[in-house]
């Protein structure tokens, strides 16, 4: 599942998610962008925001940079 869309099921814009996650909303749109690999920081930072496991974001990540 994109970023995106788990952003935007849960009604949030970009600065939202930002805020949550304590980064910089130019980090959400590069990751949303598929511009470059998030660190492991980011990836926690964000599974935290979104309630969700590690592994998911992760395997996002993942996909995004091959």
């Amino acid at each position: 599942m994109h970023l995106r869309t788990l952003r935007e099921t849960r009604g949030w814009s970009q600065q939202a998610l930002a805020d949550y996650a304590d980064v910089a909303k130019l980090t959400v749109q590069r990751i949303e962008h598929a511009k470059g690999a998030p660190t492991l920081d980011v990836l926690v930072s964000l599974a935290r925001a979104l309630q969700l496991p590690l592994r998911e974001l992760v395997d996002f990540a993942e996909a995004t940079v091959a």
